[in-house]
């Protein structure tokens, strides 16, 4: 799937959910001072920056294949290490890193099993792999008002549920088939808030994500009458939304 989409675009739709997700991904991985740590699929870094804040930009690499992305966190970070790179392929030696950790990319990897098996090379012995990945399967995602909306007018369109690590004990199997050791795997539970109704949709124009592309691809017509379902499943506001995401955690 592909991100060739502006920062910006890609924060006011997922980066507010991002930041929420990154202290407890990192809490997760136990990602403490003295490490040196991975961000895979790092975006325009909200990740990175919970761990610049716990490490130190110097002991911090991040990679992403949207060259746009790197551009935006070589910007808000110029200290990091940052490279334009995919998952299945990461321009690092062996064991160099003490914790690599990818959040909510692994569903988007060409190839999810070579993807995590790099990170546990890039990964020291004894070290840690994490990764989440929302909801989707089981309808608790911050998505899912979406998609129930999608659904509810057209049945056979391809949601996010099916995607790799989107239902419980997906991201366990992974790992495992990764050839990773020790594999723990969690809930990891946030929320985020809005003001009403339009902060919420607003979001889904901006054609990030699956999401993002199927609302572009309708016709003027179509997306007022999906506006509008999805009204009825939404809070005017303000409202909290609620979603988890699946983790795992294991060591190469």
């Amino acid at each position: 799937m592909s991100f060739d989409v502006a920062a910006d675009a890609y924060d006011r739709f997922m980066g507010r959910w991002s930041r929420q997700l990154s202290a407890p991904l990192a809490d997760f991985a136990g990602v403490a001072a003295g490490m040196r740590a991975l961000d895979v699929g790092c975006g325009p870094g909200a990740l990175t920056g919970e761990l610049v804040d716990r490490l130190g930009a110097d002991a911090v690499a991040a990679v992403d294949p949207a060259e746009g992305f790197v551009a935006a966190l070589r910007a808000r970070h110029p200290d990091v290490a940052a490279s334009r790179a995919a998952a299945e392929a990461l321009p690092f030696a062996d064991d160099a890193f003490d914790a690599a950790l990818a959040q909510l990319v692994v569903h988007f990897m060409a190839d999810p099993v070579a993807g995590l098996r790099e990170m546990g090379r890039a990964t020291r012995p004894g070290g840690v792999v994490a990764a989440c990945v929302w909801d989707h399967g089981g309808g608790q995602g911050p998505l899912t008002p979406f998609w129930q909306g999608v659904k509810a007018r057209d049945p056979g369109a391809e949601d996010e549920s099916e995607l790799a690590g989107a239902r419980e004990g997906d991201l366990p199997a992974l790992f495992a088939a990764a050839g990773l050791r020790d594999v723990e795997a969690t809930a990891l539970p946030v929320g985020r808030d809005y003001a009403s109704f339009e902060d919420w949709w607003e979001p889904y124009t901006l054609r990030v994500g699956p999401a993002g592309a199927y609302v572009a691809a309708l016709g003027p017509e179509d997306r007022d009458a999906l506006r509008e379902r999805c009204r009825a499943l939404v809070p005017e506001g303000p409202f909290t939304l609620t979603a988890r995401a699946w983790a795992a955690r294991g060591r190469p």
